[in-house]
Formats: structure tokens, C-alpha cells, sequence
């Protein structure tokens, strides 16, 4: 009973530093920043932590930081660290939520909720500094730049931001997800997200007048068969338990309607949960491309940009996170996720390092009735239910100081 009597505890303080959470949070969607150097998101996060007894480490190569809360319980020096994090930056498109504190950089929006992310950790910075006198060890707060494809967490561990003693036995990290019910906390063992790749195939034909195609070596049409190629690839030679998520997102070439152009280019990603269908792929569209247009007398040029690592969850440490969250939300709120979502993470460097786990905090907003439909992660009209954020407060806390005082269970 005691530790239920801790959770429930850190869930009411967690309402209680709720404002100043949304504050923070609409403080930095307001102003939003992109990949490494997140000067303006730092300073904010450094302003509301000032005057807590907390040891601040910075990036070399980046804006990251990393703050350490030494627990105050005797033989605190000789206990477990955690690592909890929360990723900065934003993303690379227009807002049209026409909230109050919408974005003032034209271009730029926190679409992903890495604004609440922030704004959650700093708050659980404020709620274990409270209980520090409980804690037999040392949890580290990672507040991490460049998520959204500038590989910041590879970043952090490069200039050895991990590895600062006492260094991190375990990790966890939440992601809030607007699609899942408010307040409710998703996750699943293995997989989580998936790997992604960057493609790109450059055709190569022979130019000259639409009149005269024969003249020519019309690339077009063999790029526009490669994509078409590539679908049937995914759904005939991939094992639909071992998926490939494949899309080209951009074909671009030529320059007026009566020219057939020399050359086109396809642009794409690539996502997969395991090594062996990421592999299978590449060597898919290296043969689909190169065969398909030297049977119509063009070249192919395939090139594949290898991205962040699948997000591999600990089963034991999603063990130990469910039996906490279910304790914090009830068990009608913890939501067994039956399969991956295959967007990509890079805390999967992270977990790599060590045993972990991230989870999904539903923030479904009000006045939707209808949980497929919102405005999702990534889209420039999604918006969250900010009374959501106490429950990732409290989350973060209650796993931190459980791992602190119990070990982890079989």
C-alpha cells in the first residue's frame, strides 16, 4: 500500500504544478525551434529550474542538457540512476490551430508535442526535488535538441553527456500521442517505432521533343513504374509479420510540357521493425530500380540513407512501467499496444545503451468526438489536452522513484 499511497501522492502534485507546466509549455510552442542549438528553448528550461539544487551538465556539439537530482536518502552515492527524457525541437511547417499562443516564427510549429515533453520533464524536476529526501540514488533529466531527423540523442552520448558518473542503469521516456484517450498510457514490449531510411533513385533516359518519343529514352514513365514495382514488392516478397512501410513522397523532373526531360528523381522513406526486413529492402529497391530501368535502356542510381535504429522497448522494464502506470491511471487506462507504430524515435540510441523503455501519454483534446480523426502528431493542426500533461508529470516521477527503491521485477 505504501507505494500506491507514493503514486497517488505524486499524481496531486502533479495537478498542483500543472499551471506552471502548460505555462512553460505554451512559452515555447510560442516561439518554436529547429534541430541542434535551441537557444531560446535552453534558456527556458534553465530560467525554471533556477534555484533547485540540481548539478547541469551542457552538450559540446549541441544545446543539449543533462541535470542531475542527487537523492538525499543515506547511501544515496551508492544507488541506481535513471535517465528520464523529453526532446526540444519542433518542426519545419506552418501552424493553422489558431490557438491564442500559436507559433510567431512563420514556418516552424511544435506539431510533434515536444513543447509538452519539455515542459513535462522540468516539472518532474520540481516534484522529485521535493521528495529527494526519499531517493536511495540519482536520476538524470535529459533535455535533448534535434529529434525530429538531426539525431540529437546520438549527439549526447557522443560528447559523453550519458556516460558522466553516476551513469544511467535504465531510461524511460513518454510521447504524447493525441489519438489515445486523455490521461491513458500506452506501450508494449519490443518494437515500439520503427527504423527509417532515406531513399532517393535518380532515372536517367536520353532527352528530346514530346513529339518525337522515339527519339528519346523517356524516363517518366520508368520512374512512375518503379514506384508501382516497389508497392507490389512490399506486399508480395515481405512477410506481413515482419512489415515494411514504403512511400515515395516526391517524383520531380522535366521542365515544360513539350520536353521529354533526361533525367528524373523519386524521393522517399523506408520504415521496418527489425534488421532483416531493413535489409531485404534495401536490396529490393537497389534491384527493382537498376532492372527496371536498364530493361527501358535508362540507368538508375539508388541511394539509401540509413536513419535512427528501431525503438526497442525492455520487456522487463515495460513490465515494471505498466505495474507503475496502472497504479498512477488505474488499469482502464493503460492501454496494451498490439503492434508498433512505425514512425521513428532516436531515444532508440538510447535504449541501446542500456534497458528502457518509451510509452505514449494520450492527450486527446476536448471537443472530438472521435479518437481516428484528431489531428495527429506531425499535422499543422494538431493540438493536445494540456490536464493530460499531470498524468506525464507524475508518470516520470513515480518511475523514477520506484526504480530508485525497488528492484526491477522477473
Amino acid at each position: 500500500m505504501a507505494d500506491f499511497t507514493t503514486v497517488n501522492r505524486f499524481l496531486d502534485e502533479a495537478r498542483e504544478l500543472l499551471p506552471a507546466a502548460v505555462a512553460l509549455r505554451r512559452r515555447i510552442h510560442s516561439k518554436p525551434e529547429l534541430g541542434l542549438d535551441l537557444p531560446l528553448t535552453t534558456e527556458a528550461v534553465l530560467d525554471k529550474l533556477r534555484g533547485l539544487d540540481v548539478g547541469i551538465v551542457r552538450g559540446k556539439s549541441t544545446s543539449g542538457l543533462v541535470v542531475s537530482l542527487s537523492g538525499a536518502k543515506p547511501g544515496s552515492q551508492n544507488g541506481r540512476t535513471i535517465l528520464l527524457r523529453g526532446d526540444m525541437d519542433a518542426l519545419l511547417m506552418t501552424e493553422e490551430t489558431g490557438l491564442d499562443f500559436a507559433s510567431e516564427i512563420p514556418g516552424r510549429m511544435h506539431a510533434c508535442g515536444h513543447d509538452s515533453h519539455t515542459a513535462m520533464l522540468v516539472q518532474a524536476v520540481h516534484l522529485l526535488h521535493r521528495h529527494r529526501d526519499e531517493l536511495p540514488g540519482t536520476v538524470k533529466f535529459m533535455f535533448q535538441p534535434g529529434e525530429e531527423g538531426h539525431a540529437g540523442a546520438r549527439h549526447m552520448i557522443e560528447d559523453g553527456l550519458l556516460d558522466t558518473d553516476p551513469k544511467p542503469d535504465a531510461a524511460f521516456a513518454l510521447h504524447i500521442f493525441p489519438n489515445f484517450k486523455a490521461g491513458a498510457i500506452a506501450g508494449r514490449p519490443g518494437p515500439l517505432l520503427a527504423a527509417v531510411d532515406t531513399w532517393t533513385i535518380r532515372v536517367k533516359g536520353r532527352g528530346g521533343h514530346a513529339s518525337m518519343p522515339h527519339l528519346a529514352v523517356d524516363p517518366v514513365p520508368v520512374a512512375c513504374e518503379i514506384g508501382v514495382a516497389l508497392h507490389a514488392m512490399v506486399t508480395r516478397r515481405t512477410n506481413v509479420f515482419d512489415p515494411i512501410v514504403l512511400t515515395c513522397g516526391k517524383i520531380s523532373g522535366g521542365t515544360a510540357s513539350n520536353i521529354i526531360p533526361e533525367t528524373v528523381e523519386m524521393l522517399g522513406t523506408l520504415r521496418t521493425i527489425s534488421e532483416a526486413a531493413r535489409e531485404n529492402a534495401h536490396q529490393g529497391l537497389q534491384r527493382l530500380a537498376t532492372s527496371i530501368a536498364a530493361a527501358h535502356l535508362c540507368e538508375a542510381q539508388v541511394e539509401i540513407r540509413r536513419g535512427y535504429p528501431v525503438t526497442v522497448n525492455d520487456a522487463s522494464f515495460v513490465d515494471f512501467a505498466r505495474g507503475v502506470a496502472t497504479e498512477l491511471v488505474g488499469p482502464d487506462n493503460y492501454i496494451n499496444m498490439p503492434a508498433p507504430v512505425m514512425g521513428a524515435e532516436d531515444f532508440s540510441y538510447v535504449l541501446q545503451r542500456m534497458p528502457g523503455c518509451m510509452m505514449f501519454l494520450g492527450v486527446f483534446p476536448d471537443g472530438h468526438a472521435d479518437h481516428d480523426h484528431v489531428a495527429s502528431c506531425h499535422s499543422n493542426r494538431m493540438i493536445l489536452n494540456e490536464d493530460a500533461m499531470a498524468v506525464g508529470i507524475a508518470m516520470h516521477a513515480a518511475i523514477a522513484h520506484r526504480f530508485l527503491t525497488e528492484s526491477l521485477r522477473d
